[in-house]
């Protein structure tokens, strides 16, 4: 659902067109989330060695992740834990660039909601182990004009762009461009995205009632059919509707913003990806937020030919949309998250004394009273994954490879969150999810041997 319909941006034929133009047998190798604080290739992680050469079998063009947090080295570092930050403070050591490159990543997004967790000095160093390993990325930057580019990779069978963004953030990591003598802000690619609840007519009187409640001004006596409840510097906004459902709209300037800078990528390579990271509506929803889809589609029509969506921590359906794949999300790839160091802000929101409770506990602890424990997400949802091979041929997409994936959840914490191929029976659990979440898209998924495929050619 959206306020205004997402409007296409005008003009593109006069430069190029949108079509995909990528070479017959172009492959894109694509996964979700990684949070991997140490390096994994090198160790004896079980079934992590099978993974990695899954994905240099695959010979793609271009393989992706979205990586989520901050490298940098603690002896060296000029930054510090922010006060406002994406849930956790996540750490990577400098080696663990390379070791991404190792595995075969080249492209990743880097828009989310931990980019600025250790503040622009985070940001900067993590973009220089990236662009130091050879990975090239996208959705960060100094300004808004820089977090929204695209950045390119030129491959065999043509050039490749990414466009990152995010939709789930705190305030503060927004990027900004600069206006007259003000600077500009570091920070990502952001679309915001207002949440509001339709309510019935006839809740509105006892909303009035608790919104006079909730203000420090005096109580004010209207029979309007919209009603902001702040507190505690949030609010929800409640409107009339025929009947009660939660949606969400748009910041339509933040959309064109997204829309021009799809369109100019397009303009200067012949296949662009759009990286998405969004928690919307909540991690514990199987299918995504009303307006995802219509988003995608927009962001496509613009000229995205792949549209790789993550952050709930868990899967959801793919769509195929005009010949192009619209995986609305991925899960977690890697989340290695044995954190250290963590904020102070971390250990006294978990109420843990920090002379008595060491990093790993306090990470143990999020972790259970977060993501796990939402009704209705599961820890199971949560160390499931894919990974996904998509072929093109005649500039649309021919074949898509559904690798299932396991975090290894039955080990101890500090080895658990490195993926393996999910075991015969895992593995069909997983793609008969998969069905069912993509079912409602159109979406037709067989399974053979472990391995979903969706053949469309």
């Amino acid at each position: 659902m959206a306020e205004k319909k997402i409007r296409n941006c005008e003009g593109y034929d006069k430069v190029g067109s949108i079509a995909t133009s990528i070479e017959d047998g172009f492959t894109l190798t694509a996964v979700g989330d990684i949070i991997d604080s140490r390096v994994l290739t090198k160790g004896k992680m079980h079934g992590f060695d099978e993974v990695v050469k899954l994905i240099q079998s695959a010979d793609a063009d271009v393989t992706f992740g979205n990586f989520e947090g901050s490298i940098f080295d603690i002896k060296s570092f000029k930054g510090s834990p922010q006060a406002e930050y994406g849930g956790a403070y996540h750490v990577s050591i400098p080696a663990v660039a390379p070791d991404l490159r190792k595995m075969g990543f080249d492209l990743m997004s880097y828009a989310n909601n931990h980019t600025m967790d250790w503040g622009p000095e985070g940001m900067r160093e993590t973009e220089k182990h990236l662009e130091n390993a050879g990975i090239v990325y996208s959705g960060s930057g100094e300004t808004l004009a820089e977090a929204s580019a695209a950045r390119f990779l030129d491959t065999p069978h043509g050039r490749v762009g990414l466009v990152s963004l995010s939709t789930t953030f705190p305030p503060l990591f927004r990027a900004a461009d600069p206006v007259r003598e003000a600077p500009g802000r570091p920070g990502v690619c952001a679309v915001r995205v207002n949440h509001y609840v339709t309510v019935l007519p006839e809740m509105m009187d006892t909303l009035h009632k608790i919104r006079n409640a909730l203000s420090f001004r005096p109580p004010v006596d209207d029979n309007s059919d919209t009603v902001v409840l702040a507190a505690n510097f949030a609010s929800t906004v409640c409107k009339v509707g025929d009947k009660i459902e939660s949606c969400y709209y748009q910041n339509q300037k933040d959309v064109e913003n997204i829309l021009w800078n799809v369109r100019r990528g397009k303009q200067f390579s012949d296949f662009l990806i759009v990286s998405v990271h969004s928690h919307q509506p909540g991690n514990a929803y199987a299918y995504p937020a009303e307006y995802q889809r219509e988003f995608a589609h927009a962001l496509i029509d613009a000229g995205a030919d792949a549209y790789i969506g993550h952050g709930p921590h868990r899967l959801r359906g793919i769509e195929i949309y005009k010949g192009r794949p619209i995986f609305y999300s991925l899960g977690n790839f890697i989340m290695d998250d044995l954190r250290t160091p963590v904020g102070m802000d971390m250990f006294e929101e978990q109420g843990r004394d920090p002379i008595t409770s060491t990093d790993a506990e306090v990470t143990v602890a999020e972790m259970k009273g977060g993501y796990v424990s939402e009704p209705g997400f599961t820890e199971q949802d949560f160390y499931e994954s894919l990974l996904t091979t998509s072929r093109f041929e005649n500039n649309q997409i021919a074949e898509i490879k559904l690798y299932p994936l396991e975090l290894n959840q039955e080990l101890r914490f500090a080895d658990r969150g490195v993926p393996r191929r999910a075991p015969q029976d895992r593995a069909q659990t997983i793609l008969e999810l998969l069905q069912e979440y993509s079912a409602p898209f159109g979406t037709k998924i067989e399974i053979e041997n472990g391995v979903g495929i969706i053949r469309l050619q």
